[in-house]
């Protein structure tokens, strides 16, 4: 089984770009798209409904074109929720589960802290939330958690760390959340098949950032470590373009 993962900046934008080639060439079993900034209305559906597959997507619905995640699914799933517990940060178009008999899937945007750390509070709150919703799925059954979790783990996985310390994505706050979420039996896949490999999957639009290879690393795959050993491999498609993002894969016999 295949899942990919693409934070796309935009459905409508990216359908321009060729998605529809990189949605066929990558051939996911689940494919789950970040940052669709769709926004829908009575006479709208999804602007992009693959044949095969079942299409279930969140929006936000506190801004238009903003946030959002979609997964597109080949099985159809035993059931699927929107947001953590209780529907919390549904609003803002966050996350996805769909539930299969031997796994939880889970697609997420992680928020991101913003300019001058505005948000940071917020994110805290977000990471505290997500660990107690996947620890409580975990419990039932293993999980697949992927999505634009928006950190950068540890120094490898950005070009500059020195210079973005206190920047949004790299401050000491998330990069501890996201090693106290692993510390809970999950399992960074790409990083543990990859412990010295540089690779990078979102790029800013700014300076040249992609033609430099000057990006950061904050798409993920995270699994249950029950389930590490039924992993076969994980990729960063950094070759397919369309987004400030590229694609993360993880292949999986489950």
């Amino acid at each position: 089984m295949r899942i990919v993962s693409f934070n796309v900046n935009g459905i409508r934008a990216i359908l321009g770009k060729d998605f529809k080639g990189s949605f066929e060439k990558l051939a996911a079993d689940i494919f789950v798209i970040e940052e669709s900034k769709f926004s829908e209305d009575t006479h709208d559906v999804f602007p992009f409904m693959p044949e095969g597959y079942n299409t279930y997507w969140t929006v936000s619905k506190l801004r238009k074109g903003y946030s959002g995640v979609t997964i597109f699914a080949k099985k159809e799933p035993i059931s699927v929720h929107y947001g953590l517990d209780d529907g919390k940060y549904d609003d803002e178009g966050r996350v996805i589960t769909l539930e299969y008999e031997n796994f939880y899937m889970v697609g997420c945007y992680v928020p991101n802290a913003g300019e001058e750390l505005k948000r940071l509070d917020f994110r805290m709150e977000f990471e505290k939330d997500l660990v107690k919703y996947l620890n409580k799925l975990n419990e039932k059954k293993p999980i697949i958690y992927t999505g634009d979790l928006n950190v950068a783990h540890n120094r490898i996985d950005l070009k500059n760390p020195d210079s973005n310390t206190h920047n949004a994505g790299f401050t000491k706050e998330e990069r501890d959340a996201f090693t106290n979420l692993l510390s809970n039996g999950y399992v960074d896949v790409w990083r543990t098949l990859h412990p010295e490999e540089v690779k990078y999957s979102w790029w800013s639009y700014r300076f040249h950032a992609r033609e430099k290879n000057s990006g950061w690393r904050i798409d993920y795959f995270v699994v249950s470590e029950r389930i590490m050993d039924k992993v076969v491999g994980s990729d960063i498609h950094n070759d397919i373009y369309g987004s400030d993002h590229c694609p993360v894969s993880l292949d999986i016999n489950l």
